[in-house]
């Protein structure tokens, strides 16, 4: 285990080994500290709580793999753990703050942590509390940019569709729509525990006036980052509607080309018909060649001129006219 101790609210932070982290956590008045677990448990190795000196039994899930999305205060800490966005990934951090300390224990490295330690020096929060929530809002943050990112993307494969559909296209909406669906499915759990716990905080006339701005504002950017997601949803629900409305639009000109095809055709597949049948009248009195001209050729000519003269005043030949000026675009 990897443990880095920031002194506050100079924001100075240090490396520092397990045993000197718990005696620094027993004894200052303010500090961050972060703790790096390995991807996989060690046998038999301790709990982080233990290894820290916090001995608590509802501590026991801090650390834990595969705990699910929480928002609680366990008497005088508050106990979160928070999902943020990761290199496309969704990381879990655990998170245990009280009016000493802000403690996060992570599995892997955190770019979040290292982000949120290099805003010390600059932001100086004043306590652990003002620590929590500029930890919470920098983990909405990796969803707002992940949501926007997409959202963008699905914008410009709906220019692309556009402009010349191809099927990888869809593939790519498809990739997007599970990327909105991780971010949703990871981030509502979370904010409905974060924004009951939260609010029940802010309804305590005992909670302090500043601690109640901070909890307002961040309410407000969790249910617009949400919002944000839903609206990705919703463009990626559009990106396959208008897909499918371009193959639509294809197969309705294959449809017309081929009734164009078949017009031109079916005179000349009934004449081939007609004399081709055995009646005596055929074979006895329409045997010259002028009854040939005028009756086999010259049928076929009148009719082909005068069907593409009605495909001419209907839309069917604007129509068609209209797709190969959009496909030579």
């Amino acid at each position: 285990m990897i443990v880095s101790v920031v002194s506050m609210p100079e924001g100075i932070a240090r490396r520092t080994p397990v045993p000197q982290a718990r005696e620094r956590l027993a004894a200052a008045r303010f500090l961050f500290v972060d703790a790096e677990l390995p991807e996989d448990d060690a046998p038999g190795e301790q709990p982080v709580a233990h290894l820290l000196g916090l001995e608590a039994q509802d501590l026991e899930w801090l650390g834990r793999e595969g705990e699910s999305a929480r928002a609680e205060f366990l008497g005088d800490r508050a106990a979160f753990v928070v999902p943020a966005v990761e290199a496309g990934q969704i990381i879990h951090l655990h998170v245990v703050a009280t009016e000493r300390y802000l403690l996060t224990v992570h599995r892997g490295p955190a770019a979040l942590v290292e982000n949120l330690t290099a805003r010390f020096p600059h932001e100086r929060p004043p306590d652990a509390v003002a620590t929590l929530f500029l930890l919470l809002g920098e983990a909405l943050e990796t969803y707002r940019r992940a949501a926007v990112r997409a959202l963008l993307e699905v914008e410009d494969l709906e220019d692309e569709m556009f402009r010349q559909r191809e099927p990888e296209q869809l593939y790519r909406l498809a990739r997007l729509r599970r990327t909105a669906a991780l971010l949703h499915h990871t981030l509502l759990p979370y904010h409905q525990a974060a924004d009951e716990t939260i609010t029940r905080r802010v309804l305590n006339p005992n909670f302090p006036q500043e601690r109640q701005r901070l909890a307002r504002e961040y309410q407000r950017t969790s249910r617009l980052v949400l919002t944000e997601i839903e609206a990705l949803q919703e463009a990626a629900r559009r990106g396959f509607g208008t897909y499918s409305s371009l193959v639509s639009g294809e197969q309705n000109g294959v449809i017309n080309r081929l009734a164009i095809v078949s017009t031109i055709f079916l005179p000349l597949t009934f004449l081939t018909g007609f004399f081709g049948m055995n009646f005596a009248y055929l074979t006895d009195e329409l045997e010259s060649g002028a009854v040939f001209w005028l009756l086999a050729v010259g049928l076929q000519v009148v009719f082909l001129v005068g069907a593409l003269y009605v495909l001419h005043r209907t839309r069917i030949w604007r129509r068609l006219r209209d797709d190969e000026s959009i496909d030579d675009e």
